[in-house]
């Protein structure tokens, strides 16, 4: 199984990471040659639903809409495949790279995922192999849903020597109560940089990613002293 990265980035270090000035869009299909961007909300007021699956390891991610220059009202009409010239939507293109994968064309893409915490601040949730889409109606149109699991290929696209023991996703209200409760900081040295979402007891020891008190903000530097002690 991959592992969860849940690196706490300011949005600026995530768009310098992905090498670009901005990030409005939130599917980005092959942002980078080797993988794919999802930028993800489960926030009360996000536009669109994005979920995580009670095994942990599994995101739905919702597709988007058309774009205001093409209709004035985008959110009463189905989610397009394809834009009026005929060329794929960014749904039209990882809809493509399902297909290809299930008709065992390609291995599946590989998609990168960050999650909103908060305005401004995000977390590298990790790296995840699109398997699968759906149609789903939502009550007023159709809406595409992507399914995501965890990527057993994450060494091939992070060189960050830390690899955190958790497999299972931290819920995003989890992540905003512990930020708020750690105040931003590392709960050890009082480090602001360099921070990551840490169980205090392992999940592989049976920890839970389910439980504020299980998960604290640790920087790089103590997260990987932590990592050492463990046996």
């Amino acid at each position: 199984m991959g592992k969860i990265l849940d690196n706490i980035l300011s949005y600026r270090e995530m768009c310098d990471i992905e090498n670009v000035q901005t990030m409005q869009r939130g599917m980005n299909f092959r942002m980078n040659p080797s993988y794919s961007v999802f930028l993800m909300s489960q926030k009360s007021n996000a536009p669109y639903s994005d979920k995580i699956y009670d095994d942990g390891i599994t995101i739905e991610y919702e597709g988007h809409d058309s774009a205001k220059n093409y209709i004035a009202d985008p959110k009463i009409h189905d989610q397009p495949e394809k834009l009026p010239s005929g060329k794929p939507t960014q749904n039209g293109l990882f809809i493509k790279a399902v297909n290809a994968y299930k008709e065992k064309l390609s291995e599946p893409e590989i998609v990168k995922v960050y999650e909103k915490i908060k305005e401004g601040i995000w977390s590298l949730k990790g790296y995840f192999d699109l398997i699968d889409y759906k149609v789903v109606n939502d009550g007023r149109r159709n809406v595409f849903r992507y399914i995501l699991k965890l990527s057993d290929k994450v060494e091939n696209f992070d060189n960050n020597d830390l690899r955190l023991t958790h497999t299972r996703l931290i819920p995003s209200e989890v992540k905003k109560d512990v930020w708020k409760r750690d105040r931003g900081k590392c709960v050890l040295c009082g480090e602001t940089k360099n921070l990551h979402f840490d169980h205090d007891l392992p999940f592989a020891k049976g920890g839970t990613s389910l439980l504020v008190n299980n998960v604290r903000l640790l920087c790089l530097k103590c997260n990987l002293k932590k990592s050492d002690k463990i046996e």
